[in-house]
């Protein structure tokens, strides 16, 4: 940098730089973290779910999503009716969405008439037993559905295994 003068022009242009350099990490530093549910994680819970169903003599449809109701995996046993597919992610979406079991929600509208609009806030709701919020290390990343089995407790039953599997919390849906 021999022979190189800093002009006026030249230094004001390095303050800016740096004033904005500075501003942007001060951005960033403020930005939220969130938790993810990994590919693998979802893979293997859908696939524990539809194994223990399996195993009890149910064919049913599985999906897992993420905290934006975004589809992370989905699983149709071979035999399932094709409804399934369908009701295993709207009871993903709505566990995910509203935080809770869909079997508390289905209670809750039944018990309290006025929630009866929660059933239609979109189209991706649905309010029968078997959506299970996915809580790893205290913070809700995903939910898992499962669809065709006689019954939303046995749903529920199979979303359990799958959350157990990737050791996440099932005190939520047993306590709530």
């Amino acid at each position: 940098m021999i022979g190189t003068q800093v002009t006026p022009a030249k230094l004001g242009r390095l303050i800016v730089s740096l004033a904005v350099l500075m501003i942007t990490n001060a951005w960033a530093a403020e930005l939220p973290k969130e938790s993810v549910l990994p590919l693998a994680l979802a893979t293997k819970a859908a696939h524990a779910a539809v194994d223990k169903c399996l195993a009890d003599g149910y064919r049913v449809s599985v999906s897992v999503v993420d905290r934006g109701g975004n589809i992370r995996a989905v699983l149709r046993q071979d035999g399932a009716g094709p409804h399934t597919v369908e009701s295993s992610r709207k009871k993903a979406y709505t566990s995910v969405s509203m935080r809770q079991p869909t079997a508390k929600l289905a209670e809750l509208i039944t018990k309290m008439p006025s929630l009866h609009g929660l059933q239609n806030m979109n189209e991706h709701m649905l309010l029968l037993a078997g959506g299970l919020p996915i809580k790893i290390g205290g913070a809700v990343v995903g939910g898992i559905g499962v669809g065709g089995a006689p019954g939303g407790h046995l749903d529920v039953a199979c979303a359990e295994a799958g959350l157990g599997s990737i050791g996440a919390s099932t005190k939520m849906a047993a306590e709530e």
